[in-house]
């Protein structure tokens, strides 16, 4: 019996070849040891607002400007298999990577992440955190 290879599309080498010229760990299994990533749930005041949910994420997307932030995902609970460990409680996410602690003290102290503050958190009645670094 032959051996499976796996063959990666022309268009999976060409989005793999321009996001490594952009510097980003497209294709790669791991993630720089010194990287911060900051990952943060929301919990909406009104779950059920579509109009709340698309405001917050409206928001977080601009935190994107924040020269430290090397990436931004936004994101909204799966419809993955509902497990005991599974929390979909939250209705927002973000997660944000940053070069090291620093990176991430910047975005903390930065106007824009104030500006995101003072003018969102109207809509959230619960907010959790988790930042790791690499081991």
């Amino acid at each position: 019996m032959k051996p499976f290879i796996r063959r990666k599309s022309s268009k999976a080498k060409a989005y793999i070849a321009k996001n490594k010229a952009n510097n980003k760990n497209v294709g790669s299994n791991t993630i720089n040891k010194n990287y911060l990533l900051h990952h943060v749930f929301f919990w909406l005041k009104n779950p059920d607002s579509i109009i709340d949910k698309e405001l917050l994420v409206k928001g977080i997307k601009t935190l994107a400007a924040i020269e430290t932030v090397r990436s931004l995902h936004v994101g909204l609970p799966a419809s993955t298999e509902k497990r005991a460990v599974v929390d979909t409680s939250w209705q927002v996410s973000e997660l944000m990577c940053f070069d090291d602690t620093d990176g991430q003290k910047v975005y903390q102290d930065d106007p824009l992440h104030h500006a995101f503050v003072d003018t969102y958190s109207h809509l959230w009645s619960r907010v959790l955190v988790y930042d790791a670094t690499g081991t």
